[in-house]
């Protein structure tokens, strides 16, 4: 168990480096995550794109790459994620909620996802997620600030409150025209879902298309005023 003073401990450390890292480049930011936190770091992927496990493969070979496979993903997601660790010099850990879609339709009624997003998120999102970083201090995403309005100052290195760990966001400062160079230049794995009028990539039931000039997020939980699943807020 993390004592008070070792929570203390990594939350200045987090504090400073998001600091001292704010304009470092994202392979110079996993590499301090590397060093820092060792076997105590992972990555967290929704395989919309396999980018920051990329890069954490060149800065910490075999680095943990955490997947939440919800029970409602594309089988194209799905896909994805067989193929990063079929050819990235990664270890995939695939977390699951308690309960199965069928499991959580008998205690909750059917479609839980379509009236009340945000308890079928915490089921199948948070609390897998919570569960499965307890062993790390550190964990890293691909959160990006030019994604959204919520995401606009989305710390290099921050402080991770509810789980009490810290979080990297390498890519923070990137745009998708970054994006776009480092898969290309680097041949990246990508979900095809992506090069099928998709900008953000969730869970089936609640992701739809975007239309041109729409956010990046305007395809999750459409016509809601929801717009984050709870992993990042």
């Amino acid at each position: 168990m993390t004592t008070a003073h070792e929570v203390n401990t990594l939350k200045e450390l987090a504090e400073q480096a998001g600091r001292d890292l704010e304009d470092a480049s994202a392979l110079e930011i996993l590499t301090w995550a590397a060093e820092t936190f060792g076997k105590k770091f992972c990555v967290t992927s929704s395989m919309e794109d396999a980018v920051v496990a990329h890069l954490a493969s060149r800065a910490m070979p075999g680095v943990d790459v955490v997947f939440l496979d919800t029970g409602y993903h594309f089988e194209e997601t799905i896909g994805t994620r067989d193929a990063v660790e079929a050819v990235m010099d990664v270890n995939v850990i695939t977390l699951t909620p308690r309960q199965t879609v069928a499991e959580q339709d008998a205690e909750y009624g059917p479609k839980l996802h379509d009236r009340d997003p945000d308890l079928c998120c915490a089921l199948r999102k948070v609390a897998p997620l919570r569960e499965g970083l307890t062993g790390y201090d550190a964990w890293a995403t691909g959160l990006r600030r030019d994604e959204s309005p919520t995401r606009a100052n989305t710390p290099v290195v921050g402080w991770d409150e509810k789980r009490q760990k810290v979080k990297i966001s390498p890519i923070a400062r990137w745009t998708q025209d970054d994006v776009d160079a480092y898969v290309l230049e680097h041949g990246v794995l990508t979900n095809p879902l992506l090069m099928d009028g998709y900008a953000s990539v969730g869970c089936a039931p609640c992701t739809r298309r975007v239309a041109e000039g729409e956010d990046a997020r305007a395809g999750r939980w459409a016509g809601r005023a929801k717009t984050e699943c709870g992993l990042h807020g």
